[in-house]
């Protein structure tokens, strides 16, 4: 279940996704799956090979990528998530999710 974003948000998301950029997306989410996480990144982009790329130089592994048509995406959370964000300066994601 995601939730505090609005549409705005979302759909200038997935117009940068839909130009082949990569853009980031944090939102509220709760999943049984994964106890104590609150918050999931979606870092997307249309370009595979440059997600792909993405997610290597940030070693992760390209073969969890979810390759959603029209919007591929990784999905961070955790340490990781936090980490990845300082280092991409995405501050207003990470003040406003308390990351």
């Amino acid at each position: 279940m995601a939730f505090g974003i609005n549409r705005i948000e979302l759909n200038r998301w997935k117009e940068a996704v839909s130009r082949g950029e990569i853009a980031y997306l944090t939102h509220y989410w709760l999943d049984p799956r994964f106890p104590g996480m609150t918050t999931v990144t979606k870092v997307g982009c249309s370009d595979l090979d440059r997600l792909a790329g993405w997610c290597v130089s940030h070693g992760l592994s390209p073969k969890y990528i979810h390759n959603r048509s029209p919007f591929p995406h990784f999905d961070l959370i955790g340490p990781k998530q936090r980490e990845i964000l300082r280092k991409e300066k995405q501050w207003d994601q990470v003040e406003r999710f308390h990351l």
